[in-house]
């Protein structure tokens, strides 16, 4: 951040696109039977502005049984197995060289950077006061622990350690984001916060436990669908993750409290005998809208959706402290209150309890919820 114009920063929700892109490029990459096997901020090319992100130096890519790696991958990225068997020998079947598992490691550990500027594994603890090189590889390898487990808080950090480590002159930039109590990865929302709890705790040393590509995709859709603008026009990341659990939502960077009625729409999925809950949610705030991949449980926000589908559906107003759903062409659009169709055009008040259906029988239902009534 601070060799970068303003600019050029970008704020928190195009690092979250950025990181979608990331976890795509990479699903299709193992879908094809291919690994990476140095996935690192250096084989990565991404631009905050435009929110854009390439993954490049493909010319490694492992092939299983015909493309061995020729690289072990680039330190801060390297995985605990492959750390902790290097000294055997390449033909030896203990030593674990790069493999899908292994670029699922490094895929949490860039999604955790460029989220939070921090690394998951660099904390306090110091394996080896004598040699440097010995310490590293147990820090990163068979010693390693998440600077966040809530188990183990032998590398967790405070404020007061990281101004001592760190020069002085770069502690104004570290903050927030080493603040592990004011900016915990919790933030983050319940979708990443369970992924890098089995990233980084269940499956740091356990590499078949470890969250897949696809799963980090899935994961920051939802959590794109929870992210709420800041109500600070000066707050530089501009955006953050609707807190369920808080009583009146705040923003983490600056502190600024969110003051205006807050509808929050649960997706819910048609059963057999009634809707059942998916987990999803979607946050709305003017700009806010509803496509097709929200009421079509058929249909995935990837890289195979239609410009059709690319359509949105619904559109929300805010007049005179009220919220207010736009039905833009929904063709089966429902309140399932009363019954009433809701046609193409028309619109329907937000208030807290309201059901409605967003097309035919079998699309989902959104379940209203007000914050900040």
């Amino acid at each position: 951040y601070c060799n970068l114009d303003p600019r050029e920063v970008g704020d928190w929700r195009s690092y979250f696109n950025i990181c979608l892109l990331l976890s795509r490029g990479v699903r299709r990459m193992h879908n094809a039977g291919l690994a990476h096997s140095d996935l690192s901020y250096k084989n990565v090319l991404i631009d905050p502005v435009t929110s854009s992100a390439a993954i490049i130096d493909i010319d490694g890519l492992v092939v299983p049984g015909k493309y061995p790696p020729d690289v072990i991958g680039t330190p801060d990225f390297i995985a605990p197995e492959v750390y902790e068997t290097m000294s055997l020998p390449k033909t030896d079947p203990n030593r674990k060289l790069p493999c899908q598992n292994t670029d699922r490691h490094a895929l949490a550990v860039l999604i955790y950077m460029y989220l939070l500027c921090r690394h998951p594994l660099r904390g306090k603890k110091i394996w080896d006061c004598e040699d440097p090189q010995t310490d590293e590889q147990l820090a990163m390898g068979s010693k390693a622990v998440f600077i966040e487990d809530p188990t183990n808080k032998c590398n967790r950090y405070d404020v007061k350690w990281v101004q001592n480590d760190r020069p002085k002159s770069r502690f104004p930039y570290l903050m927030p984001w080493m603040d592990l109590d004011k900016l915990p990865y919790t933030v983050l929302g319940p979708h990443l916060k369970d992924l890098f709890d089995r990233a980084f705790i269940q499956g740091l040393h356990n590499p078949s436990a470890r969250p897949a590509a696809f799963e980090w995709e899935d994961a920051l859709i939802q959590t794109m669908d929870m992210l709420i603008p800041c109500q600070n026009p000066n707050c530089k990341q501009k955006w953050f993750v609707f807190d369920n659990s808080a009583s009146r939502p705040k923003c983490p960077f600056c502190g600024t409290a969110y003051t205006t009625p807050l509808p929050v729409l649960n997706l819910y999925n048609r059963g057999t005998t009634s809707y059942r809950p998916t987990g999803m949610r979607v946050m709305v705030y003017n700009g806010t809208r509803l496509y097709q991949w929200h009421s079509n449980p058929k249909i995935a926000r990837n890289e195979k959706i239609t410009d059709e589908q690319k359509k949105s559906i619904a559109c929300f107003q805010f007049h005179q402290g009220k919220w207010y759903l736009r039905n833009e062409r929904a063709q089966g659009m429902m309140d399932l209150q009363t019954k009433q169709p809701i046609a193409a055009g028309s619109v329907i008040e937000l208030k807290d309890g309201v059901q409605i259906r967003l097309d035919d029988e079998q699309s989902r239902m959104i379940h209203v919820q007000m914050v900040n009534k």
